[in-house]
């Protein structure tokens, strides 16, 4: 993996830290009530609930990747689940802004209990079918672009995990500014914008099963 594909894995896993949901809540709420030991607990819980979908995406998909190889043109599912899933987030009715608005205010036991806090993270963040079907959609498309290299895909996605794990860090430390700033409308602008890059994302990967990747820099150019 070179230099920028690195690049690229960091910065997925920095957006990805900014997709807002009852886990972005519930860590700005750890780090508030519990201090920011019992928050990095709490996310390194939901790290492994990613590293799981990952690893469901990776060898549920297997055969299908290495179709997908021989045939690009099945970029085409791997952009049709990005763009699904950018249409969900960014159609999300503002009838679920007293949803997250209460999820800011789930409470946490008053004694800190690590093991507790890890298992929290880890199955508030695996019972969310949409994170799946994001890996699954990002699988798909990084898979053949990587040759079907078991160690660069690891490598890729354990860069997403760290840039994603990084930037949690600075939102534990940053956690009373956010929940300030997180007012509904901020919310749902925040969610809207991440719905399009997603689907900004599916279309271009679906062109690219269709265009010859010199033509596709042409129209970037």
């Amino acid at each position: 993996m070179d230099i920028y594909d690195f690049k690229n894995a960091f910065l997925i896993g920095f957006f990805m830290a900014f997709m807002i949901g009852p886990v972005f809540f519930m860590l700005i709420q750890t780090s508030i009530t519990k201090g920011a030991r019992a928050a990095i607990t709490f996310d390194l819980g939901v790290v492994l609930g990613d590293l799981c979908f990952i690893l469901i995406a990776y060898y549920g998909s297997r055969s299908l990747l290495e179709k997908i190889k021989d045939d690009p043109r099945l970029f085409f599912l791997g952009g049709l689940v990005l763009i699904i899933y950018g249409l969900i987030t960014y159609l999300e009715k503002e009838n679920k802004k007293e949803a997250l608005e209460s999820a800011k205010l789930l409470k946490v036991p008053i004694k800190n209990n690590y093991l507790k806090l890890f298992f929290k993270g880890f199955f508030l963040n695996f019972i969310n079918v949409g994170v799946l079907a994001f890996w699954l959609g990002t699988v798909l498309v990084i898979g053949p672009t990587l040759k079907m290299d078991q160690n660069a895909i690891f490598l890729y996605f354990g860069t997403i995990l760290l840039g994603y794990f990084i930037t949690d860090l600075g939102k534990i430390f940053l956690a009373k500014q956010l929940k300030n700033k997180m007012t509904p409308p901020v919310i749902f602008r925040i969610k809207k914008i991440m719905g399009v890059i997603l689907i900004i994302c599916g279309v271009f990967l679906m062109l690219k099963g269709f265009i010859p990747n010199e033509r596709i820099e042409e129209l970037i150019q």
